[in-house]
C-alpha cells in the first residue's frame, strides 16, 4: 500500500515566482503530483504529451484550457487532454492542486 498525507507534501523546487511541484505517487497506468501556484503567480506550463485531471484541494484562481476560462476553487475539477494548451491565471489566492496524469508522468 502506499499512502500518503498530502497536506504534508512540499512540492520543491521552486521557481523563481513560487511555483513548486512534486509527483508523489506512480503506477504503470496513472501518476499523481501536487502542484502549488502562489497568488499572483505566473503559469508558465506547456501541454503535455499525458491526459490530466487537475483537483484543487485550495486556494482560487482561473484556468484556460483550449481558450476556455473557468473559474476554480476547493472542490473544482478539470480534466486536460493530452496535447492541449492549459495554464492557471488570475490567481487570487495560493493554489494547491492534485494532478493525476495517464499515462504517468515523465518530468
Amino acid at each position: 500500500m502506499e499512502a500518503f498525507e498530502v497536506a504534508e507534501l512540499d512540492p520543491q523546487p521552486r521557481d523563481s515566482d513560487g511555483h513548486g511541484y512534486i509527483d508523489f505517487m506512480a503506477g504503470d497506468r496513472l501518476s499523481v503530483g501536487l502542484a502549488i501556484w502562489p497568488r499572483g503567480a505566473d503559469d508558465r506550463q506547456r501541454p503535455h504529451a499525458e491526459d490530466e485531471v487537475y483537483y484543487v484541494i485550495g486556494g482560487r484562481g482561473t484556468i484556460r484550457v483550449a481558450g476556455e476560462d473557468r473559474p476554480v476553487k476547493p472542490g473544482s475539477l478539470v480534466f486536460v487532454a493530452a496535447g492541449v494548451e492549459h495554464r492557471f491565471h488570475d490567481i487570487e489566492e495560493d493554489l494547491r492542486v492534485l494532478v493525476f496524469w495517464a499515462p504517468p508522468h515523465k518530468p
